[in-house]
């Protein structure tokens, strides 16, 4: 053979495409937005449902979510509860296995329990877990870590004592604050357990990439006892603040699901993407939180005149596109057993209203030929919040009152707050983690910390939350628990405007999505068609 022959010969390889062997099938890799960057991937430290839907991917607790958003077995493959409903027992899978290969034990969620309720790790979020037996006074530095209510019987038995019945507990478990950490990493890289090459972790996926800003790569965890069930080999998270900007990266094919859309363009979408399109009932509640600490927001006549003056339904209908509704409560509708205390002027007309909140203004000290009252509105940056908010301030405007603006990035913004940073109002959003009143109104409760935003303390509020924590009778219970919100509608600290509807656009290429209550759409369950 010649040798001009030979490299034509040559060229015509390079140039043809690459076929993989017989029986190979090539990567498959989920482009996935996921509104904003984590502000950590440690779960112990983690607040927001974006990191959330993260680390349901990369951990998995003793209970974790189906497709459907179901409680199912996790790392336990079975649990028993005791007669008195306060000691669960769990066995934990005898194949479960951290990413490294070590096995997954009940000394493992030993030790996570205990570090998320010590001080010392300072958890953003460990209210959840009090109904474990000592958590709270562990939590608050009043009890010793070792005097939590959990124990290693042996190396697949795990015992949880709780305080009381709790009958939303296997729900807890499944949250990021119930997820497992690996003791060894810990021990030997500390806060840095969390870079990607450092990386040990027990769900369908480990963290490969984290690159801030821009994307956070996850592959599969060939450990994993589940992990042949798997069909995407590979997850990227992509953070989609820009609603806009990554609606047009879903039309090009380049992200294959989007957790929020742009509301300005609901009417195009609903158009041209009605089969993409996934609208659901969410278990969460959009929101404005007061300063009470800061005067005049410390006069709840001042508060209730503000909330008085927001048309709810405009916000819902124009502003959100019907994808959300008008809330008076701060509980979300529809669990079982609860009906939620209004805001006392729900059904007041505007005019009415309007009249209400110049009477209250004026008695606090703000009016005609007084000085204007001024609020500064601090939200997260995306386009639907800073179109909610400045409805609200045109809204606030025909009584004199000065509305400015201050907005940052997500992490910032919930840093600012829980860290009590000063500020007059805020944007801010929660969805529950349970089905159940008490996930919502724990916020206020004083003791609650850094979740309070508000500063709020109301002694009557606190008295009551505690004795709901201590009620068997679920009758009671419920009973108690609409009390305390019916402290809320009146006192306003936090004023609720919407109630959440998830709002998804899903690629026809991604199968196994199933629209719930929970918005809970775990990686390890969806399949990709190339």
């Amino acid at each position: 053979m010649n040798r001009r022959l030979l490299l034509a010969l040559f060229a015509a390889l390079l140039a043809a495409p690459s076929v993989p062997p017989a029986g190979a099938t090539a990567e498959t890799v989920y482009h996935r937005g996921n509104t904003e960057d984590p502000e950590t991937l440690d779960p112990h430290k983690t607040q927001t449902v974006y990191e959330s839907t993260i680390l349901r991917d990369l951990f998995e607790g003793l209970t974790t979510h189906n497709a459907k958003g179901e409680i199912v077995p996790g790392s336990a493959e079975s649990w028993t509860i005791g007669q008195d409903g306060t000691v669960y027992t769990f066995k934990i899978r005898p194949n479960a296995k951290w990413s490294n290969g070590d096995p997954v034990t009940a000394n493992d969620f030993v030790f996570s329990l205990k570090r998320i309720m010590n001080p010392e790790t300072g958890a953003k979020y460990a209210t959840i877990l009090y109904p474990i037996k000592n958590a709270r006074a562990v939590n608050q530095g009043k009890a010793k870590v070792d005097d939590l209510g959990v124990k290693a019987i042996d190396e697949r038995t795990l015992e949880i004592t709780l305080e009381s019945p709790t009958g939303y507990f296997l729900e807890l478990l499944a949250h990021q604050t119930g997820l497992p950490v690996h003791a060894g990493s810990i021990a030997k890289f500390g806060k840095d357990f969390v870079r990607p090459e450092n990386w040990v972790s027990n769900g369908p996926y480990v963290l490969k990439e984290f690159v801030p800003n821009a994307q956070i790569k996850a592959v599969k965890n060939p450990n994993y006892y589940d992990a042949a069930k798997a069909q995407i080999d590979t997850v990227i998270f992509y953070p989609t603040k820009d609603f806009a900007a990554a609606f047009r990266r879903f039309q090009a094919g380049e992200i294959h699901s989007l957790r929020d859309i742009p509301i300005d363009q609901i009417g195009y979408i609903k158009t041209n993407y009605a089969k993409q399109l996934r609208l659901a009932p969410y278990l969460g509640i959009y929101y404005l939180s007061f300063n009470t600490k800061k005067a005049p927001f410390s006069d709840a006549r001042v508060r209730q005149a503000l909330s008085m003056l927001i048309d709810r339904e405009f916000i819902a209908d124009k502003i959100w596109g019907s994808t959300m509704l008008p809330a008076y409560s701060f509980v979300p509708p529809g669990m079982e057993g609860y009906v939620p205390a209004e805001a006392a002027f729900k059904d007041d007309s505007p005019i009415d209203r309007e009249e209400k909140a110049k009477k209250l203004l004026e008695e606090a000290g703000f009016g005609p030929g007084k000085t204007p009252l001024k609020v500064e509105i601090r939200y997260n940056t995306t386009d639907n919040n800073k179109a909610t908010v400045v409805a609200i301030a045109e809204m606030w405007r025909p009584l004199g009152i000065d509305v400015s603006f201050i907005n940052t990035d997500a992490k910032t913004h919930f840093a600012h707050l829980r860290e009590k940073g000063d500020y007059d109002v805020a944007r801010l959003g929660w969805i529950g983690d349970y089905s159940d009143p008490q996930n919502f109104l724990f916020l206020l409760e004083t003791e609650t910390g850094g979740l309070n935003y508000a500063t709020w303390s109301n002694a009557d509020y606190d008295k009551t939350m505690r004795a709901a924590s201590l009620e068997i009778d679920p009758a009671k219970r419920l009973a108690l628990l609409k009390h305390a919100e019916t402290i809320i509608a009146a006192e306003q600290p936090y004023v609720p405007l919407l109630y959440y509807g998830s709002q998804s656009l899903v690629s026809d290429k991604l199968g196994g999505w199933e629209d719930n209550l929970r918005n809970v759409h775990p990686t390890r369950y969806l399949t990709l068609k190339p």
